[in-house]
């Protein structure tokens, strides 16, 4: 059923209907009794594509052109193709101008205007307006003023139809006055029922009902409509003045959502002749009936059982004129502009015998709508333009450039695609491939919708209805697009900005010099991959499996910490190991920071059961040679391996993070490990900060280690490793001779001094200059070393590292002397930076430890959260601290529920899309924020992966040329070209050439902006921040600060492109503060609330 809003505007588009265009004229007059004048001079009443359009048919006809446009179109092109333009509207909103009835003829008969062409939309359908150009001597291009006012009226145009005895849909013979004629209504005809405004036209004015309380309006015009299972036709006529009137063959128009057309086609397929017929006819009676003149369509629905319905007439172009036109060989706009000059139809030689259809045309509609979000207008200025053509394609449009800014303020039709084939198959395929070479950057488009549509087998073989949208949900399953170049060039302009996004430690610059031989992939700590090279971890694991497949890899693994911080679920370490074996991984180095047995028997098992290598770890401190340090003993080493390799370790290894191992600690301990297991492999690893690497790693060489760690020459010594080329030189000969070829590591080596050079920046020499053996009193470890040099010299502090040291020590005992690797290292070290900024003694601490407040990291780990220290905690250091906080007893993680992968990777999905792998859930799994963060900069800056590292840290030099390769097959050439100055919005333009084409990019210039007043974003992070969903105004704000809100409550709501947005309360609480007023103008998660929960 249909109800028609009185007063408002709307128009039917819910069911498939066909329209037929109609061309009319009056039936009372012949050709004697007119003269034909011509038109000189044409000026649209509108803007855009339509504009376009009728500027172009202007022209072919030798007819001068005027546009008007409002303050907000002084960039559109619609303005630049005419040949003369004027402004209209000034201070009023964007749409008002151009309903701004009087200052359109002032500015038509200011300039000698002899025709108004009104263009689809505004003013089109508004009788009062053509009487306006009839009283100003101005031509209005279309119907009388009598007819248009006849057609706008639903009631009235109803009761035409069925004079002319056109079938109708049932529905009521006034507009409704009250809610009880709505319900008696539909008492008899049942629901559902559509509301549908009895003046105007368009989708948009009808509403289904499903019950008596819903959107029931006054004034209405109730129309029965059983709206599920129709088709809407569409049928294009024109008539002249003495009373011609022709048909054009129908349009299917059925495919359509929340009242709109999204496809349409000519002539509709698998169309029954009789009913062709049936249709064509009556819309030429109809037309006859009222007298009808110039160009229109008659709107129909066909039910399944093959009756058509007279819905309306549309008095004026359709937006679909297209398809019409591609089939008929018809230059409808050619038409109008004839008849309105005088002009027969048989003088035009439109005559009906004439007319033929020749073969199928669809039009598709792009625009600036994400289908993701329910169709949510989007705006912005588009950086790229690139547009689909070829044999069979029409293209009409007028924002589609690159630089052009879509505004909230019209419609989101960006352009009018038209495909033509010989039927219904090739044309689509021709559409198909036209929207696959659209290439549209900065704003969504709904492209891959329309490709869904056009691949759908439903609509290929013309069994489509109004409900094919709703019931096709797969049709939303959408194609992401990549975007590679557009938003590396973003990445890059943001870098020449504002500088590096990785966080530089000093103020050094990277060697100018590249190295001489390929780049080759590396290994990273896991969440660095993400956190600062913004790289997939596991995509750099499969891409180094592919390269290298004959070489054992091998991972550490915190033991319960699995890659992480912190404790999770026995499943989630259990599952990341899985993982990391079926993505490449060989040997898991399984340790724990404490030496913590229950932690690392539980992350063996779970390497073992992935079917890996378990190398179990021993993290070693103190000195074993020394009798004056016993709490961490040979004893204690060799009863914490005993028990690893009943475990059922496959190698064990010594992990000395700091480099405490001597020569004879190490021939100590080694010797003593090899004895007591001669048949385990025995691995050790250390760092060379005091200098003795290298004799410590022969030393256990000669006590029986199977395998010692080292560095390349150029990257060793210091806090890496010692020195692969000396271990190598002092080996060579000897029973214990690598084998490994000294002028190989040195051609190795030469590679990786010149790569060193670009990292100058995070490389230990750009604040220490050497080794330092006082690492055996402090036990800082290497990594560590080096992170509290940088950070002491960047707070400024360079000349306290000293007292950090210092402090280092003291917090250290503080804590009862534990075992410093990751995360323990990191407690210590945050404990001693605490003691050292608040200047405070390890006597002092003890003393106050009752009122400091302590970093959080010290406080969890003296509540348990990694694990129970050898020794036990610090009493009553631990009791002082805690207080009546709650402790852990036992293994962290035992208590943990299991994790729900299924659920995490739902989310995932719902929050970043479909191609969510099982890696990037246990990404997620392992480090939440900096997997959200990873997603977010990745969507925003693209594969920085593919640009080397001068560029991935300090960006191009103006004028500097060179590639980025995608993938094999696809590679970028790019120069950087200019940087512009700042504009108002606190943005600079990057301008780069891409592969020949001028490329610019705006990038908020960081420092400018902290300057100037920006209306606040809604952090995404803090549930009671509602942001804007889209760019828009604010029609209605619906609460205060004080109120109470329920989630689900309607907050507020904005407007862009015509299209209402209710924003619903995220949470239930208080209104907290209120960032916006009605008419506020707002950008994409602008802050428009804040709620206390």
């Amino acid at each position: 059923m249909f109800l028609h809003l009185g007063g408002s505007s709307g128009k039917v588009g819910m069911l498939l209907i066909r329209r037929v265009g109609l061309f009319c004229r009056s039936a009372h007059l012949s050709p004697q009794s007119l003269e034909y004048r011509p038109i000189k001079k044409v000026m649209v009443a509108n803007r855009g594509e339509i504009a376009i359009r009728v500027f172009r048919a202007c022209t072919e006809l030798g007819i001068r052109t005027v546009a008007v446009y409002s303050e907000q179109d002084t960039g559109q092109m619609h303005r630049q193709k005419a040949d003369e333009a004027y402004l209209i509207g000034r201070g009023l909103s964007p749409v008002a101008a151009y309903l701004h009835i009087p200052d359109i003829i002032k500015v038509a008969k200011e300039n000698s205007v002899d025709a108004i062409h009104p263009g689809y939309g505004f003013l089109s359908e508004r009788a009062d307006f053509a009487q306006a150009c009839a009283d100003a001597g101005v031509r209005f291009i279309g119907p009388s003023p009598e007819v248009v006012r006849k057609m706008g009226d639903k009631v009235e145009a109803r009761a035409l139809a069925i004079k002319a005895g056109v079938p109708v849909v049932p529905g009521t013979d006034a507009p409704i006055s009250s809610l009880q004629e709505a319900e008696d209504f539909a008492k008899t005809y049942d629901f559902p029922i559509i509301f549908k405004a009895a003046y105007g036209g368009g989708g948009r004015g009808m509403r289904v009902v499903r019950d008596y309380e819903e959107n029931l309006n006054l004034s209405l015009y109730i129309s029965l409509c059983p709206f599920s299972q129709y088709l809407f036709f569409w049928l294009s006529l024109t008539g002249d003045k003495y009373g011609n009137v022709i048909h054009l063959y129908e349009r299917d128009c059925s495919i359509q959502r929340r009242h709109q057309k999204v496809v349409e086609i000519a002539p509709a397929a698998q169309l029954d002749p009789h009913l062709r017929e049936r249709l064509t006819s009556d819309s030429v009676n109809l037309a006859k009936q009222v007298g009808y003149e110039n160009a229109g369509t008659v709107e129909f629905l066909v039910d399944k059982h093959g009756k058509h319905y007279f819905i309306e007439v549309n008095s004026r172009l359709q937006v679909e004129h297209t398809v019409t036109e591609e089939i008929t060989d018809v230059d409808l706009v050619h038409a109008q502009l004839r008849v309105c000059e005088g002009r027969s139809l048989p003088e035009l030689g439109l005559e009906q015998d004439k007319i033929q259809i020749n073969g199928c045309a669809i039009q598709c509609r792009v625009t600036t709508e994400d289908p993701s979000r329910g169709f949510q207008p989007d705006t912005g200025r588009i950086e790229v333009f690139r547009s689909g053509e070829g044999m069979g394609i029409r293209l009409d449009s007028a924002s589609a450039f690159q630089g052009a800014i879509i505004s909230p303020h019209y419609d989101s039709l960006l352009v009018k695609v038209i495909a033509s084939g010989k039927d219904l198959p090739t044309a689509a395929t021709k559409m198909h491939r036209a929207l696959t070479e659209f290439r549209v950057r900065g704003v969504k488009t709904n492209i891959p919708f329309l490709q869904n549509v056009l691949s759908n087998s439903q609509f290929l073989y013309a069994t489509v209805d109004t409900q094919f949208i709703d019931e096709n949900q797969k049709l939303f399953n959408l194609k992401p697009t990549q975007n590679r170049a557009q938003k590396l060039l973003h990445y890059l302009g943001h870098v020449m900005v504002n500088g590096p996004v990785t966080p530089i430690p000093v103020k050094a610059k990277s060697s100018s010099v590249d190295p001489v031989v390929p780049s080759v992939s590396l290994g990273a700590t896991f969440d660095v991959a993400m956190r600062f090279l913004w790289e997939c971890p596991w995509k750099r694991l499969q891409e180094l499996r592919a390269l290298i497949p004959n070489v054992p890899f091998q991972m550490l693994l915190r033991g319960a910490n699995a890659v992480g911080y912190t404790n999770y679920p026995d499943n989630a370490v259990f599952k990341f190991c899985e993982v990391a074996k079926e993505n490449g991984m060989d040997i898991f180095r399984v340790f724990d920071s404490l030496n913590y047995i229950p932690n690392m028997l539980l992350g063996m098992e779970a390497a073992g059961t992935a079917g890996g290598v378990v190398e179990a770890a021993i993290s070693y401190t103190g000195d074993v040679s020394d009798p004056m340090r016993q709490k961490y003993s040979l004893e204690y080493y060799l009863k914490l391996a005993n028990e690893l390799v009943k475990a059922g370790t496959h190698i064990l290894a010594i992990k000395d993070m700091a480099g405490l191992l001597k020569p004879e600690a190490s021939r100590l301990l080694i010797g003593a490990l090899r004895d007591r297991f001669p048949d385990v492999p025995i691995h050790v690893h250390t760092h060379d900060t005091a200098g003795a690497g290298v004799a410590a790693m022969l030393a256990c060489a000669h006590a029986g280690a199977d395998i010692v760690d080292v560095a390349v020459d150029s990257m060793a010594g210091m806090t890496s490793q010692p020195s692969m080329g000396a271990i190598v030189a002092c080996t060579k000969g000897t029973k214990l001779d690598t084998g490994v070829s000294l002028d190989r590591v040195f051609d190795y080596s030469e590679y990786w001094e010149v790569a060193r050079g670009l990292y100058a920046p995070f490389d230990c020499t750009a604040t220490m200059k050497s080794g330092n053996a006082d690492v055996y009193e402090n036990e800082i470890p290497g990594g560590q070393y080096t992170n509290l040099h940088f950070q002491a010299h960047s707070m400024g502090l360079g000349n306290k590292f000293k007292e950090v040291k210092k402090a280092y020590v003291e917090a250290n005992k503080l804590l009862g002397d534990l075992i410093k690797v990751t995360p323990s290292s990191k407690i210590v070290g945050d404990l001693a930076q605490f003691m050292v900024q608040n200047s405070l003694s390890r006597a002092e601490v003890e003393e106050r430890a009752d009122e400091l407040s302590f970093p959080l990291s010290v406080v969890e780990f003296l509540q348990g959260h990694i694990g129970i220290p050898h020794g036990g905690f610090p009493e009553p250091f631990r009791s002082k601290v805690l207080k009546s906080l709650p402790r852990i007893e036992g293994r962290p993680g035992a208590s943990l529920p299991p994790m729900d992968f299924e659920a995490l990777e739902s989310d995932l999905r719902m929050a970043h899309g479909d191609e969510i792998t099982p890696e990037d859930v246990m990404s997620a799994a392992m480090y939440p924020k900096v997997f959200q963060e990873f997603k977010e900069f990745t969507s925003k800056f693209g594969p920085v992966d593919c640009l080397n590292t001068r560029l991935f840290l300090d960006g191009p030099k103006i004028a500097d040329e060179f590639q980025v390769e995608l993938e094999r097959g696809k590679t970028l050439h790019i120069k950087a070209l200019a940087l512009g100055d700042l504009n108002k919005s606190g943005q600079r333009e990057v301008f780069f050439e891409l592969n020949g084409q001028l490329r610019s990019v705006l990038v908020k210039d960081t420092a400018a902006m902290k300057e100037m007043h920006f209306h606040p974003k809604a952090l995404k992070d803090v549930r009671g921040q509602v942001g804007a969903p889209m760019p828009g105004k604010v029609v209605e704000v619906k609460v205060k600060p004080g109120q109470k809100v329920e989630k689900g409550q309607p907050l507020c709501v904005l407007s862009a492109m015509k299209m209402e947005t209710v924003v619903n309360s995220p949470i239930s609480g208080i209104i907290s503060k209120v960032h916006v007023n009605a008419d506020s103008s707002l950008e994409g998660d602008d802050l428009i609330l804040e709620i206390t929960e």
